[in-house]
């Protein structure tokens, strides 16, 4: 029986793919499945993991024929993992040793639904720990007690999928796939779902997580289109925490985060190229006009006068009809 699925996706990463595999190699047990997705990568990366797959051992490798983005790729690793337990690793990040036993143990040991973890920050030479934002550590909890309060970060504020642990039973009900498409802020609406609906998780200080942050081929680096998908994943989470039955003291927090992260956008949109930066804005101010309007006029005024300023005019431009169909 596989015990741990650690699903990694892998899109054009042949400078890093070597570090990660690395890692893992480290982290190998005899009821551990490694599933590797290449999301369709045009440089060297097939050929380091198909090298990859006859030397470590529980590799399951599968190579889409269309690049899809990180949610459609870790989806597939998702459906092809029979682990009791699940994780994901990026193909640019990597791993402490025995990292994932620990992890495992730690899960088992508390028995909830799913577990968090601090991350090491990982900047050229640079090195710097992120921790969940919950005070509370090794003690089991509702996820749903965790989004709260708006006004500072939460859990739902860390989202990223690698750096925790899943149980299976999350999967069976439908909380664990990701918003399938979605090029970047896929684990927004995926790290609200899990702590809406699931039942239980702890966070616990367990490091071993190497985030390489300031990779060239990041989304996070690359003014392009694909950026302004944090839209569409922000709508999502609006809406469905707006369907909650305690929408009214979690909207405040989606709505606060939604701005946040446009205004984050706006402030760098030199960054775009112009023809983005004008899709940006267009989108942006539509997005403000669909928010729930009482609630996002007690956001701007808690928020900092210059960022305020910002959304404002942006809620005030004129919306044309293909702006909202987009």
């Amino acid at each position: 029986m596989v015990k741990l699925s650690v699903i990694v996706p892998f899109y054009n990463v042949q400078q890093y793919a070597p570090d990660t595999l690395k890692s893992l190699r480290a982290n190998t047990r005899e009821d551990f499945e490694f599933i590797f997705v290449d999301d369709c990568s045009t440089d060297e990366t097939p050929d380091i993991l198909a090298r990859a797959e006859r030397e470590l051992p529980g590799v399951v490798h599968v190579r889409h024929k269309k690049n899809g983005g990180l949610a459609t790729a870790r989806n597939t690793g998702i459906d092809k993992a029979r682990g009791e337990y699940l994780t994901f690793l990026d193909g640019d990040d990597w791993l402490a040793p025995d990292y994932f036993p620990r992890l495992l143990a730690a899960i088992e040991e508390l028995g909830c639904d799913f577990v968090r973890t601090d991350h090491v920050v990982c900047t050229a030479k640079a090195r710097s720990i992120a921790r969940v934002p919950q005070g509370r550590r090794g003690v089991v909890m509702n996820p749903r007690d965790a989004i709260l309060p708006a006004d500072r970060s939460t859990s739902v504020d860390y989202a990223y999928a690698w750096a925790g642990i899943y149980h299976r039973r999350l999967v069976d009900r439908g909380l664990l796939h990701f918003t399938d498409g979605l090029r970047t802020a896929e684990d927004r609406p995926w790290i609200w779902k899990l702590h809406r609906e699931a039942e239980s998780f702890a966070t616990v200080g367990l490091l071993g997580v190497f985030y390489r942050r300031g990779v060239a081929s990041s989304l996070t680096q690359i003014g392009d289109v694909r950026q302004l998908d944090f839209i569409r994943a922000f709508d999502q989470v609006i809406e469905e925490t707006a369907g909650d039955r305690d929408a009214d003291k979690l909207l405040p927090k989606a709505v606060r985060t939604y701005c946040a992260i446009m205004a984050h956008h706006l402030g760098s949109i030199e960054r775009f190229e112009p023809a983005v930066a004008r899709k940006l804005r267009s989108l942006s101010s539509a997005a403000l006009k669909r928010m729930p309007q009482d609630v996002l006029a007690e956001v701007m005024d808690s928020m900092d006068p210059q960022r305020a300023s910002r959304l404002r005019r942006l809620r005030r431009r004129p919306t044309s009809a293909r702006t909202v169909a987009a």
